[in-house]
């Protein structure tokens, strides 16, 4: 398999993370969003919705979307899961992990950034506050949620599909300086899963395409 991914995309660091979970063999292609590559004929030809990530497959067919790709890894590569398998649990592990995909991540994307600040012509301290606002209100359901986890990961001593939407959430609120301290669970969440191999490997300062300033 070939994933299509940009170092900095929440959405294919997710699933990096999901494909090292499940310890499937991938080759990497970078798409390099700030310079348009997504928008190439040669692109387009494959994910004419011109985002990235998207999983190019064996058989030769090609998915796009986030979401769809981490179903169709589930479905087709079933173990390890990265749900729990009592069907209520899972539901409820879908609803998080879609409150993060649908209700956080949408908002603080690049092309909503960047219209923000191009089109709208908001000063970067406007922008910023934009990104912390919808951070720091989604991650409050998280943490709550989370706080009533057992044991260290969403699945007792492994890892799910909750890290692996969770983790480049993270990462973004980091670089975009939002203040955490309301979130300790989260906080801690994304510390137990960075030593974690399939976390470390999937991290975008790990990615052959990431600039050598932001490596660390």
């Amino acid at each position: 398999m070939e994933l299509f991914s940009y170092f900095r995309s929440t959405a294919a660091y997710r699933v990096r993370i999901a494909l090292g979970l499940k310890d499937l063999e991938h080759d990497i292609v970078p798409v390099n969003l700030v310079s348009g590559e997504q928008r190439s004929e040669d692109y387009l030809s494959r994910n004419p919705q011109g985002l990235v990530p998207a999983l190019a497959l064996d058989s030769g067919e090609t998915l796009g979307q986030s979401t769809a790709i981490l179903e169709w890894l589930e479905e087709a590569h079933p173990y390890p899961s990265l749900y729990p398998q009592e069907l209520l649990e899972k539901a409820k592990h879908r609803a998080l992990c879609q409150h993060i995909a649908c209700d956080i991540h949408p908002l603080n994307n690049l092309r909503v950034l960047r219209y923000l600040g191009d089109t709208l012509k908001l000063e970067k301290t406007q922008v910023d506050a934009w990104y912390a606002h919808w951070i720091q209100r989604g991650f409050t359901a998280i943490e709550k949620t989370i706080g009533g986890f057992d044991d260290a990961y969403s699945l007792g001593q492994n890892p799910g599909m909750i890290e692996a939407f969770l983790i480049p959430q993270v990462f973004n609120a980091y670089r975009f300086n939002v203040d955490l301290s309301l979130f300790p669970n989260i906080v801690a969440m994304d510390k137990r899963c960075q030593t974690l191999p399939a976390f470390a490997k999937a991290h975008p300062s790990r990615q052959s395409d990431t600039p050598q300033e932001e490596r660390s």
